[in-house]
């Protein structure tokens, strides 16, 4: 079992290793010098993407030996406590020089998120927390916003061609039927952490990826918001969909999502 200081020192060692590693991807990303490769529709992996994630994990082993890896783009697979990490999460906005990318590390604990840190090089923003430590950004707590009406909520979006493409619109309509608005940036872990930061009052994606979650969710938790149950149905090994909010928004948030929060 984790002890407090366990998660601090993993905490500030993955914000040592994301901020190294986030500055040698900003380098490239400012020089735009590197290949690209599809995976899959709309789905692209750069070089930039396999060399992070190689030095991450390489850094986090000479720390932790006993710690699991999972990587979006070299594997593993998760084990009792587990680094799940995405090198650049927001690859389309990366390759299409679009600043609004991030790196991403989540520990995870038998299924539940210990420890979450995503790093923004482009602004240097390194939200960070691990549970029971509450939420910072740049050494500076935060918490979810105390929005509490639909008329002056926002609702961020990510978008997965793994769940029916029409769930999107329909959540859509009903947001703004009700006053609400919707922001779809195209990096969730980056939009998990905003979402930390009370810069939007809550988070939906009908299905993503263990490394696109693991670390916001921590995020989210720490600073007061509330999650869906990401770990039900192996979510932690083959990818859940995420719902988070901020409490005062959680019912209507689950209305418009179809989504159950806890209470």
């Amino acid at each position: 079992m984790l002890t407090h200081i366990d998660r601090l020192l993993r905490r500030r060692t993955a914000e040592s290793v994301l901020r190294e590693a986030g500055q040698h991807a900003l380098e490239r990303f400012r020089s735009h010098a590197f290949t690209v490769q599809e995976k899959g529709m709309q789905d692209f992996v750069s070089e930039v993407d396999r060399e992070t994630e190689a030095f991450i994990r390489a850094r986090l082993a000479e720390s932790f030996p006993s710690d699991g890896f999972f990587g979006e783009e070299h594997g593993g697979a998760p084990t009792a406590a587990t680094w799940v990490v995405d090198p650049i999460d927001g690859t389309t906005n990366f390759v299409r020089n679009i600043p609004f990318w991030c790196l991403s590390a989540g520990f995870v604990v038998n299924g539940q998120p210990e420890i979450g840190v995503v790093y923004d090089p482009n602004l240097d923003e390194m939200f960070a927390a691990h549970r029971g430590g509450g939420c910072w950004l740049n050494g500076t707590p935060i918490s979810v916003s105390d929005t509490d009406t639909p008329e002056t909520a926002v609702l961020a979006f990510g978008f997965s061609f793994r769940a029916p493409a029409d769930r999107n619109p329909r959540i859509v309509s009903h947001l703004l039927s009700a006053g609400a608005v919707y922001r779809m940036q195209g990096a969730g872990a980056l939009s998990m952490a905003h979402c930390a930061a009370g810069r939007v009052d809550g988070f939906f994606e009908a299905h993503m990826m263990p490394w696109d979650a693991a670390a916001g969710l921590a995020l989210i938790v720490e600073a007061g918001g509330l999650v869906s149950s990401f770990g039900d149905n192996d979510g932690f090994r083959t990818g859940n969909v995420v719902l988070a909010s901020t409490p005062p928004m959680a019912g209507f948030f689950s209305a418009a999502t179809g989504v159950a929060l806890p209470h």
